[in-house]
C-alpha cells in the first residue's frame, strides 16, 4: 500500500485512475537517443524517440499528448542471469529541457505498479522548475502496462471482494493461477532489483555518466536499490515519500496501519474544527467512518449498476487521506455514502485501482503484487496473517480485512531479499524527504532508509500527506530544486514547517 505520491497531487482532484492503458507511442519518430556514457557496452542499447500515443488523462479518459512529449522503448533481458537470452521492452517517456540542459533526470512515481508513462505525461507542468535543466524521463518499469504488465484476468473488483469475504482462500488460488496463465513467463523477472539493473540500462541508453533520479513512494526503494547495486553510477538523487523495505510482512503492516490512523485522527480534528458533516467531534466522526465501513460487509451500496463493497469502500476512504488537500473530499463522499449515495467514495477506490473510464483496469494492482512477491521470500500462513489482521484492527479498523490469505502465500514463483538489503556505500549523496504527517510512508521509514543508505541526508516536513515536493512547501520545494540543479545539499536536520 505505498503508493504513489503523484495520486494526491493529480489523481485526486480529478476523481480519476493513474494508470494508463497498454500500447507504446507509434508515431513519427523526432530522435534517436544512442548508448555513449560509462556502460554503453554493457547493452544499453538504443531508444528511437517518437510522437506519443496511447497516453491516458487525469479523467482516466485517453489523453491529446502535448507534442513536447517524446515516447520510446528499450529492450532488456528479461532474465539477467542469461543476458542473451529472450527481451522484453520498456515503454519510456521523455520531455525535454526547455533551458540549458544539465542533462536527464528519470522518475519512478510510486506504487509499485504505477505507470510512469502517463504519470510524466500527466505532472509535466508540476515538476516545471525542473524541466527546464533537465529532460524529464520516466518509464513503466517491467511487469507494469507497456512494460510486459503482469495481467491475472477477471475483474478487479469482484477479486477485490471474493478475497475480502469468507472463501477468500478459494479466491485467491484462483487469482495466483490467472496471474500464471496471463503472465507466467514474467513472474519470477519483475523484482526491484531487476528494475534497477533496467535503470542502468537505461541511464547508458540515455548517454548519461551517471543517473540522476527522483524517486517518489515505492520509488524511494528502486531508487535505494540502484544506489546500492550501482553506488559509482549514483548521480544527484532525492527519495521523496521514503519507505524502507527492510521489515517483516507484520512490521509494514503495523507501521502502515499506525500512519494512516494517526493522519486519519488529523482529518477528523481539522474536519471538526471547520465544521464537520461526520461528527461534532473527533471520535465521533471515526466511529461514524468506521461504523458506514463496516456495515458494507453485510449491506454493500449499490452505485448505478456497480457495488460499493467493503473493500472498496476501504480503498474510497484511505485514498483521500493521502494529501491534506483532500480530506474536504474525504467528508463529503463519506457524508454522502451514509446517506446513500456512494458515488464519489467509489470514484475514489478507482483512483486507487486504476480503473479506467471505459471499465477496464491498469495493471496497477496485479502488478503491485507481482512486484511485492517478488521481492520478499516471505510467504505468510493464513495464521499469520490472521494475527497481523488483528493487530491492525485494533490501530486502524478502517484498513481490517475479512479475508486473510495473502497472495504470496500461493504465489507460483519464490521471492527473494535482495531488494530487502540497503547499503549505497560510495555513491554520491542521497536526499531522503520524510514528512511528519505521511500516511502510507511513516516519517520513521524516512529516519531509517537514511541511516541504511549511509549517504542519505534527511529533509525533514513538518506538514501532512504522502509526499513533500508535491505538498504546497516552497521550502521543500526549494530545497528540492537547488539540489538537483546545483547540487548543493541543505544543511544537517533541515525541516521545513507545514504548508
Amino acid at each position: 500500500m505505498k503508493k504513489t505520491a503523484l495520486v494526491s497531487a493529480l489523481c485526486l482532484t480529478a476523481l480519476a485512475g493513474c494508470a494508463g492503458p497498454t500500447g507504446a507511442a507509434t508515431a513519427s519518430t523526432t530522435a534517436t537517443t544512442t548508448a555513449t556514457a560509462s556502460g554503453a557496452g554493457q547493452g544499453g542499447g538504443a531508444i528511437s524517440w517518437k510522437t506519443c500515443t496511447g497516453l491516458t488523462g487525469p479523467d482516466g479518459k485517453p489523453l491529446t499528448a502535448d507534442p513536447t512529449l517524446q515516447c520510446g522503448t528499450l529492450a532488456v533481458p528479461l532474465d539477467y542471469s542469461r543476458p542473451g537470452g529472450e527481451r522484453i521492452d520498456l515503454a519510456l517517456i521523455r520531455i525535454k529541457a526547455t533551458g540549458d540542459r544539465l542533462g536527464s533526470l528519470v522518475f519512478n512515481f510510486g506504487g509499485p505498479g504505477g505507470s510512469g508513462v502517463d504519470t510524466l505525461a500527466m505532472s509535466a507542468r508540476a515538476f516545471a522548475a525542473l524541466g527546464t535543466r533537465y529532460d524529464l524521463v520516466s518509464f513503466d518499469p517491467r511487469g507494469v502496462e507497456r512494460s510486459a504488465g503482469v495481467r491475472c484476468g477477471g475483474d478487479v473488483e469482484a477479486i477485490l471482494a471474493a478475497m475480502d469475504g469468507a472463501g477468500g482462500d478459494k479466491a485467491v488460488r484462483k487469482y495466483v493461477a490467472a496471474c500464471r496463465k496471463d503472465s507466467g513467463k514474467v513472474l519470477a523477472h519483475v523484482g526491484t532489483v531487476d528494475a534497477a539493473r533496467d535503470m542502468d540500462r537505461i541511464r547508458a541508453a540515455l548517454g548519461e555518466a551517471k543517473l540522476n533520479y527522483f524517486g517518489l513512494s515505492y520509488g524511494t526503494q528502486l531508487g535505494a536499490v540502484y544506489a546500492t547495486h550501482f553506488p559509482k553510477n549514483t548521480g544527484r538523487f532525492v527519495l521523496d515519500a521514503a519507505y524502507d523495505p527492510s521489515g517483516t510482512f507484520a512490521d509494514r503492516a503495523v507501521i502502515q496501519a499506525t500512519g494512516f490512523a494517526t493522519s486519519f485522527a488529523a482529518f477528523a480534528k481539522d474536519c471538526v474544527a471547520k465544521g464537520c458533516d461526520l461528527g461534532q467531534d473527533p471520535a465521533t466522526v471515526k466511529k461514524t467512518v468506521e461504523a458506514f465501513v463496516a456495515g458494507l460487509r453485510d449491506k454493500p451500496l449499490k452505485v448505478g449498476e456497480r457495488t460499493l463493497t467493503h473493500a472498496l469502500g476501504q480503498l474510497g476512504v484511505i485514498t483521500p487521506l493521502y494529501a491534506k488537500a483532500t480530506w474536504p473530499a474525504l467528508e463529503q463522499a463519506v457524508a454522502a455514502a451514509v446517506k446513500g449515495d456512494g458515488a464519489m467514495l467509489l470514484a475514489f477506490a478507482d483512483i486507487y485501482t486504476g480503473r479506467r473510464a471505459d471499465g477496464t483496469y491498469a495493471t496497477t494492482l496485479t502488478s503491485m503484487q507481482a512486484i511485492t512477491c517478488a521481492d520478499s521470500s516471505e510467504r505468510p500462513t493464513p495464521a499469520q496473517a490472521a494475527a497481523v489482521n488483528r493487530k491492525v484492527k485494533k490501530i486502524f479498523p478502517v484498513l481490517a480485512m475479512n479475508g486473510t490469505v495473502p497472495p504470496c502465500a500461493h504465489w507460483p514463483v519464490p521471492g527473494d531479499d535482495r531488494a530487502k538489503h540497503i547499503d549505497a556505500t560510495g555513491s554520491a549523496p542521497i536526499m531522503v524527504v520524510g514528512a511528519k504527517g505521511d500516511p502510507a510512508t511513516p516519517y520513521r521509514w524516512a529516519v531509517s532508509l537514511t541511516a541504511r543508505l549511509r549517504t542519505g541526508s534527511l529533509l525533514t516536513y513538518e506538514g501532512e500527506g504522502h509526499g513533500s515536493y508535491l505538498s504546497g512547501s516552497a521550502c521543500v520545494a526549494q530545497h528540492v530544486n537547488t539540489y538537483l540543479l546545483t547540487g548543493k545539499l541543505p544543511a544537517r536536520d533541515t525541516s521545513c514547517p507545514a504548508a
